[in-house]
């Protein structure tokens, strides 16, 4: 997929019709193959009816990038050993990748998505999530659009925009940091997931 802001602005049918794959999650197991699917609004229908069969977790993957894009049967409670879940909204699939990698690596679970009309589709189900990213490599109409569209489906999870060099803040966002190595963002994950609600938005240069 290209990067940049290219990806934000084509028609959500090309966006959308990649090749994915289910899998169910066994305790203590490799995932077990399940099922294919053409395009991401195929690939939700099969997971919920997927998940309506099993108690274990059931989730979306796009094979060529190992991203996850849904999950459902997801346990509610974060104790249990339960992993953060960051979903991640990214216009750039090469960096979306690379904050994958970084995420798993310090021990969150990630769900990443190319654009808005694909984060509207995977939110559209009972997705159990803790922290969004708001990545940087499209119009800032666009992004804001997103973040207005969280806060109105998940008002009570904050909200990271990583921004381009010539944007300071992404209106909305709770969290923003000009793009940057891993060593600024996720600290800033990390107090965000421990601490109770802050009392307002912040900004990083």
């Amino acid at each position: 997929m290209m990067g940049n802001e290219a990806g934000a602005r084509w028609p959500a049918e090309i966006r959308m019709e990649r090749e994915y794959d289910l899998f169910e999650q066994f305790s203590d197991h490799e995932p077990v193959w399940r099922d294919h699917a053409v395009g991401l609004t195929s690939a939700r229908q099969k997971l919920q009816e997927l998940a309506r069969t099993t108690r274990n977790e059931c989730l979306i993957i796009h094979l060529p990038t190992k991203e996850v894009v849904a999950r459902l049967n997801v346990r509610s409670s974060r104790g249990a050993g339960r992993k953060p879940v960051v979903f991640q909204i990214a216009y750039d699939s090469d960096r979306a990748t690379a904050r994958t990698a970084v995420l798993r690596l310090h021990g969150y679970e990630v769900v990443s998505v190319i654009g808005n009309e694909a984060a509207k589709v995977v939110l559209s189900m009972p997705e159990q999530c803790d922290f969004f990213i708001v990545g940087h490599a499209a119009d800032d109409q666009v992004r804001r659009e997103m973040v207005l569209w969280l806060k109105a489906h998940y008002p009570g999870i904050r909200i990271l925009a990583l921004n381009p060099p010539k944007v300071s803040e992404l209106a909305g966002a709770d969290y923003n940091v000009k793009l940057n190595g891993p060593e600024i963002w996720l600290p800033i994950i990390a107090t965000a997931l421990r601490e109770p609600q802050e009392s307002g938005p912040s900004s990083i240069r």
